[in-house]
C-alpha cells in the first residue's frame, strides 16, 4: 500500500533526476559543440540527441505518474552544469586535451546514475501502471549503450594524454 510520504519521495527522486537529466542534455550537447567536424563528432551529436529524447521520456513518465516537476530545481543544476565548464584546464584558452577526458569521465558517471534510475523505476512498473516495462527496458539498454561509448572515448582520451599519442593540435615534442 503507498502511503503519501511514499508518493512525495517519488516526486522528488523523479524531479532530482529531470534535474540530472537537465544538466546532462547541457554537457552532451557542449561536448558535440566541441568535437563537431571531428572523427567522433557525429557519435557525440547522436549521444546528445539520445540524452535529450531520455530526458524528454523522463519528462513524460513524470507527467503520467501524475507529480509535479520542480522547474526551481532543473534550472539551478543547469545552471552549475554550466558554471562547471569554467573549470581550470591547464590553458587560458580554448579546450585542453584533458578537458575531454574529465568531461567523458562526467557523463560516464552521469549516464550511470540515470541507469540506476531506470532500474529503480523498473522495480516500481508493476506497481505504477503509467510506467511501461518494455519503455524501461529500451531507455536501460541505451543508457548502457552510451556508457559503453563514453569508455570508449574515455579511453582513447587516456591513450592521447598519457600514452604518448599525440592530442590533436598538440605538437609532438622532440628530443628531451
Amino acid at each position: 500500500m503507498e502511503t503519501k510520504g511514499t508518493r512525495e519521495f517519488l516526486a522528488i527522486y523523479m524531479n532530482d533526476h529531470l534535474a540530472g537529466a537537465a544538466g546532462g542534455v547541457g554537457r552532451a550537447r557542449a561536448l558535440a559543440r566541441a568535437h563537431r567536424g571531428s572523427a567522433d563528432g557525429g557519435r557525440l551529436q547522436r549521444l546528445a540527441d539520445d540524452i535529450a529524447t531520455d530526458r524528454g521520456a523522463l519528462l513524460a513518465m513524470t507527467g503520467a505518474l501524475g507529480l509535479p516537476v520542480r522547474h526551481y530545481k532543473i534550472m539551478a543544476l543547469a545552471a552549475m552544469e554550466r558554471a562547471g565548464r569554467l573549470k581550470l584546464n591547464g590553458r587560458l584558452r580554448g579546450r585542453s586535451p584533458l578537458t575531454d577526458l574529465v568531461e567523458f569521465e562526467a557523463m560516464r558517471v552521469a549516464i550511470e546514475g540515470k541507469a540506476a534510475g531506470w532500474r529503480t523505476l523498473l522495480v516500481l512498473a508493476d506497481r505504477e501502471p503509467a510506467l511501461d516495462t518494455g519503455d524501461l527496458l529500451m531507455l536501460l539498454a541505451r543508457a548502457q549503450a552510451q556508457a559503453t561509448l563514453l569508455e570508449e572515448l574515455r579511453a582513447a582520451s587516456v591513450d592521447r594524454l598519457f600514452r604518448g599519442s599525440v592530442p590533436l593540435g598538440v605538437p609532438a615534442r622532440t628530443g628531451r
